[in-house]
C-alpha cells in the first residue's frame, strides 16, 4: 500500500483515557531538530499504574516521544519543543521548571544497560544518596529495590563487593531498573529495554514490567509487537512522527481502526 505523510491526521482513539486517570497528559506536542520536524501535534494521555507501549516502524518518533516525557531531548543541540507535557498537572516545559529536577522524578531505562563502574550497592544507592538518604534507611531501600527488580536472590552475597559491570546483560538491565525505581518515581520510561538481551533475559524483564505496574506507571518503546501485546495495557501506534492510533492493546492488535495500523500489525510495512 502507498503510505502518505499524515501531518494533518486526527488520531484514532479507542476508549480514551479520562483526564482524572492520567499521570501524563501530552497536549499538542511538536518537536523540531533544527528545521526538521520530528513530532507532529501529539496529544495523548498515559494512565496511572498501567503499562503503555509505543510501537511503529524505525524512525517513526517512538523514542523521541518517550524522551520528551522527561526532557531528555533537551540535551540535543537545536531541539525546539512547542505544546505541553503535563506531569501530575505541571507542564514540564514551563520555563520555570528545572529539567534536571524532571529527570530526577522520572525514571528511565535505556536500550543498552548502563551500570556505573561501582558496586551493585552503589549503583542502586546513587540516586538515593543525591536525595540525602543515609545509614540503615539507605541499605533498606537498596535491598528493597533489588528485590522489586527480581535481582536480590542472585546478588545478595556479593552486592556490596561486586561491580555492576560483572553482571550478565540481563542482570545489568535489572540493576538499571533497580537503580531507577529505588527513588520511587511515579513514572518509569523504558526505551527498547530488551532489544540487546537473549530470550531468557527478555522474559525476566517482561515479567518484571508486569509486576512493576502495581506501583508505577510504565511507558515502554518496543520494536517487538509480540512484546507490546504481552506486557501492555494500552498501545500507541506512530508513523512518521504522527500518533496514528491509540487505545487498549487488545483492540489495537485485534481490531485496529486505521488502515496504517492494520498494515503495520499484519506485517505489510515497517
Amino acid at each position: 500500500m502507498k503510505l502518505e505523510i499524515l501531518q494533518n491526521h486526527e488520531t484514532v482513539r479507542t476508549a480514551p483515557v479520562p483526564e482524572a486517570e492520567a499521570l501524563v497528559d501530552v497536549r499538542h506536542l511538536n518537536l523540531f531538530y533544527g528545521e526538521k520536524q520530528a513530532l507532529f501535534d501529539i496529544s495523548v494521555r498515559f494512565p496511572k499504574k498501567q503499562v503503555t507501549a509505543i510501537i511503529g516502524p524505525s524512525g517513526c518518533g517512538k523514542s523521541t516521544l518517550l524522551r520528551s516525557l522527561n526532557r531528555m531531548n533537551d540535551l540535543i543541540p537545536g531541539v525546539r519543543v512547542t505544546g505541553e507535557v503535563l506531569y501530575e498537572g505541571v507542564n514540564i516545559y514551563d520555563p520555570r521548571v528545572d529539567p534536571v529536577a524532571v529527570r530526577r522524578h522520572i525514571g528511565m531505562v535505556f536500550q543498552k544497560p548502563n551500570p556505573f563502574p561501582k558496586t551493585i550497592f552503589e549503583n542502586v544507592a546513587f540516586g538515593l544518596r543525591l536525595m540525602g538518604v543515609k545509614g540503615s534507611e539507605l541499605e533498606d531501600r537498596v535491598v528493597a529495590a533489588l528485590k522489586r527488580a527480581a535481582l536480590w536472590e542472585e546478588v545478595r552475597e556479593v552486592f556490596k563487593k561486586q561491580s555492576g559491570l560483572r553482571l550478565s546483560g540481563g542482570q545489568q538491565q535489572r540493576l538499571c531498573i533497580a537503580r531507577a525505581i529505588a527513588v520511587e518515581p511515579p513514572l518509569l520510561l523504558m526505551d527498547e529495554p530488551t532489544s540487546a538481551l537473549d530470550p531468557i533475559a527478555t522474559q525476566a524483564i517482561e515479567d518484571l514490567i508486569l509486576e512493576l505496574k502495581s506501583r508505577y506507571t510504565v511507558i515502554i518503546v518496543t520494536h517487538n509487537m509480540q512484546q507490546a501485546a504481552r506486557v501492555s495495557d494500552r498501545t500507541l501506534f506512530m508513523h512518521l512522527g504522527v500518533l496514528v492510533e491509540e487505545g487498549p492493546t487488545e483492540e489495537i492488535f485485534t481490531k485496529p481502526k486505521h488502515p496504517y495500523t492494520e498494515a503495520y500489525i499484519t506485517g505489510r510495512f515497517g
